[in-house]
């Protein structure tokens, strides 16, 4: 370079040497270099990552490449509804219509990623894919609100699961947590923390109190539910809870209480057999006496009609042995009135409580009319003891239950004890 310029100087000084009055300009051939043209990569020079949309607005936003429009198409990928882009010019528009977000389709400030690209129409390979934010919001607050699947008053028994869920209607911002309280303390039930989770309890039977009006108790459950900012709104659910049986500990009653009356039949039945062979016993002493008196008083008539004066003599006395008889039937061997009216009555009772316990017999796994049964089996077993307070009631070691219906259920006993038309 120093070289050049002492070049130049020499040259000038030798020119301006020369004494001319005109100086010539100095011309110096250099070669003409043309520009190099570079094959630039497409890209999108405008590329707004983040739209901030208000509802009820209109967006119109022209993309730009950095190469001419008309040899590329425009496109959208996971847009959401409503959003265009014209493929030709790469025009984006959209209107955030309000009945989007009313129908659910579109919701405030959720983060929407849209994947924009543009490709050459001739070379697939020139082509750019990337991804913008539209966010929706809008002054207007719009509530959140709690929707529980039931309403009103719901009506539930004792021991009865009640169960449901508890749904939001969210508005501007969503319900992030929910309390669930009672204006009485209730155990073993699921609370609701968020929307959409169900509420489960199953009251116990011992619940409602005696001292309850109605044999109800109502259960006001509120449910409250709270946004980031703090907005609340309530929900109420009314449970009307009635006294209802508990019917796995009813039917064990009813079980001991029949296994008891069966128990007290067997004694009757075992008490009657023993008042019945007295009975009888008391019939045969009687029946002896009878035939005795009666033998004796045809042989002394056979006798007294004999010619012989001593067999005729002892025929006259024969008769009168017979009315001594009598009065030893009566003493020895007594009519028992008294038996036969208890074994009667025993009788009567054991069918009257076989036939009760037969006819309040349970029907099906859970009978409807389970607690009338048990008050009426209890009503007429205490009713058949009551009668028979006065009976000696014995307890039967050495026969079975096969045994003493065997005997109860006999053709003989029928007989004897049935009941006579008059």
């Amino acid at each position: 370079m120093r070289r050049i310029t002492l070049f130049l100087i020499m040259i000038l000084g030798s020119y301006f040497s020369q004494g001319q009055d005109t100086v010539k300009p100095l011309v110096i051939d250099t070669p003409i270099i043309e520009p190099a043209i570079i094959d630039t990569p497409l890209r999108i020079i405008n590329l707004n990552p983040f739209f901030s949309v208000h509802v009820d607005s209109t967006v119109n936003y022209q993309f730009l490449i950095n190469k001419h429009q008309q040899n590329y198409f425009w496109y959208l990928r996971n847009a959401p509804v409503g959003i265009r882009i014209n493929k030709d010019n790469g025009l984006f528009n959209f209107k955030a219509d309000k009945s989007y977000f009313l129908s659910g389709k579109l919701k405030y400030d959720f983060n929407y990623k849209v994947s924009i690209g543009v490709q050459n129409l001739s070379d697939p390979a020139d082509r750019i894919d990337t991804s913008f934010i539209v966010v929706f919001f809008n002054t207007e607050i719009i509530s959140s609100d709690l929707k529980p699947t039931v309403s009103g008053s719901v009506y539930i028994d004792e021991g009865e699961v009640v169960s449901f869920r508890v749904l939001c209607d969210e508005g501007s911002f969503p319900i992030e947590n929910i309390i669930t309280s009672s204006n009485v303390a209730i155990g073993n039930f699921k609370p609701v923390l968020h929307c959409n989770e169900e509420f489960r309890w199953q009251p116990d039977f011992d619940f409602v109190k005696e001292t309850d009006s109605g044999k109800v108790k109502i259960v006001q459950l509120v449910f409250i539910g709270s946004t980031k900012f703090k907005l609340q709104d309530t929900a109420r659910v009314k449970l009307i809870v009635r006294n209802a049986l508990n019917y796995p500990i009813a039917a064990e009653q009813y079980k001991m209480l029949v296994h008891e009356m069966n128990s007290y039949v067997l004694k009757l039945k075992y008490t009657f057999l023993q008042l019945d062979k007295n009975i009888k016993k008391t019939k045969r002493s009687r029946t002896a006496f009878d035939l005795t008196a009666a033998s004796t008083a045809l042989s002394g008539t056979v006798l007294a009609t004999s010619k012989n004066e001593d067999t005729k003599r002892t025929g006259l006395i024969l008769p009168s042995v017979g009315l001594i008889l009598t009065p030893l039937k009566e003493a020895s061997a007594p009519v028992k009135t008294a038996e036969q009216n208890q074994a009667t009555l025993i009788r009567s009772s054991i069918k009257r409580l076989e036939y009760v316990i037969q006819d309040n017999a349970l029907v099906g796994d859970k009978d409807p009319d389970l607690t009338q049964k048990i008050n009426k089996l209890k009503e007429e077993f205490k009713q058949s003891q009551m009668q028979l307070i006065d009976v000696p009631i014995e307890v039967t070691n050495n026969m079975t239950e096969e045994d003493l219906n065997r005997y109860f259920n006999s053709m003989q006993v029928k007989k004897n004890y049935r009941v006579k038309k008059k």
